[in-house]
């Protein structure tokens, strides 16, 4: 070959990839070890922990804005809960269940607008007085307060040292007039709402159940669930009908009280106190507030104002005490801290009817757990402290 003749180099170098003969791969070698942040990313039960975390999210979602459907739909179902019994009674008297369900509904409105006749003379005269009863208590109360008042007084000029107060701008809320028909709109359409569902749930029967047992495969499955939701219902609607009466049986204590103390128009404070005990301690308190500024309004003796509040504080602390945990028992008795995060939880949710129907639904709840196995931890917690449990405790 002549010299001068340029060399070809693809002639003599085979058709390499220029990347793969850079660095050349060899099989044998190990591939790089993932760092332990990414392996912990990466691992089923991460997610798993992930997946749960963004479901518990959703449902609060929705249970947080969907409350104009769900509200009235869990005050039906509590409601069926404790029924549903009645409907089956009347049903082994050959009362078909959609007739049964309607007596129910029936009796029910009826016992309902009966205590409203009742009621409204009082209510309507309260609520005539009301403006001079609060200026009436405010007084009085500003009265027993005049010494604190004058010392808060010369604590604030000292602290402002002389300087001018800054003007403030006042916005005027809406009317009240406005707020009680629109409170008033929306409540009526929402119990219109629990009565059409309970009666259709009534009158269903046991229709979902016996979906469920057909759906299932075997034989001892379909028995399972008979005897799971049998004995839920069961305790459930014992739980609420039980609650209920301690609820009634202590405001009609509470309007005897009343009575032989000269409050006047009793039925009214013992039907206040009935409806507030379905919220925990702050039901109690709000009782109390109401009866020391309705007994301010009524009698001059501070001592005799006084002795209103303390008889109920009396009777309640009777019931929650003694008459409540003998009539439910330990088994539906509830841990006092759950009570009330559950009490927090439902009112941060639904507003002041979740606060009524919170501990039915904690209630609820704790009784499905327990018939459950899977879920019978949550259920341990959501309890009281065993006998055993709290002798052991006090040993150690």
């Amino acid at each position: 070959m002549d010299a001068s003749t340029p060399r070809d180099d693809s002639v003599l170098t085979p058709d390499v990839d220029p990347a793969a003969q850079a660095t050349p791969v060899d099989a044998a070698a190990p591939k790089p070890d993932l760092s332990r942040t990414e392996r912990a990313v990466e691992s089923p039960k991460a997610r798993s922990v992930g997946i749960t975390t963004l479901t518990v999210l959703a449902l609060l979602y929705t249970a947080y804005f969907a409350r104009p459907f769900l509200l009235p739909l869990a005050f039906a179902l509590l409601l069926n809960f404790l029924f549903s019994p009645v409907v089956r009674t009347l049903a082994r008297w050959r009362i078909r269940p959609p007739l049964g369900a309607g007596l129910v509904v029936l009796a029910l409105l009826g016992g309902l607008a009966l205590a409203g006749y009742e009621l409204s003379g009082p209510v309507q005269s309260w609520a005539e007085k009301a403006p001079d009863a609060l200026s009436t208590a405010q007084r009085k109360v500003r009265k027993l307060l005049r010494p604190i008042e004058r010392a808060s007084q010369q604590v604030e000029t000292a602290t402002a040292g002389g300087t001018p107060a800054t003007p403030q701008v006042v916005v005027k809320p809406p009317s009240t007039v406005s707020r009680i028909v629109g409170v008033t709109q929306h409540f009526f359409a929402a119990a219109l709402e629990v009565v059409i569902l309970l009666y259709f749930l009534l009158a269903a029967g046991d229709l979902f159940l016996q979906k469920l047992i057909k759906v299932l495969p075997t034989q001892s499955d379909k028995q399972k669930a008979v005897e799971i939701a049998r004995e839920t219902e069961a305790s459930i609607s014992t739980y609420l009908l039980t609650a209920a009466s301690v609820n009634v049986g202590e405001g009609i204590v509470v309007a005897l009280a009343m009575y032989l103390l000269g409050m006047p128009n009793p039925l009214l404070w013992g039907a206040m106190v009935a409806l507030l005990e379905f919220i925990p301690y702050l039901g109690a308190a709000t009782a109390v507030a109401v009866l020391g500024l309705a007994a301010i309004t009524i009698f001059d003796n501070v001592g005799h104002a006084l002795l209103v509040p303390g008889a109920f504080l009396l009777i309640n602390v009777v019931q929650a005490n003694l008459v409540s945990p003998m009539l439910l028992g330990h088994r539906l008795a509830l841990n006092p801290v759950a009570l009330l995060v559950g009490l927090a939880f439902w009112f941060w949710i639904w507003g002041i009817p979740g606060a009524f129907i919170a501990v039915p639904l904690l209630a609820t709840f704790k009784i499905f757990c327990d018939h459950i196995q899977s879920l019978a931890a949550v259920g341990e917690f959501l309890g009281m402290r065993d006998d055993d449990e709290r002798r052991s405790t006090i040993r150690a």
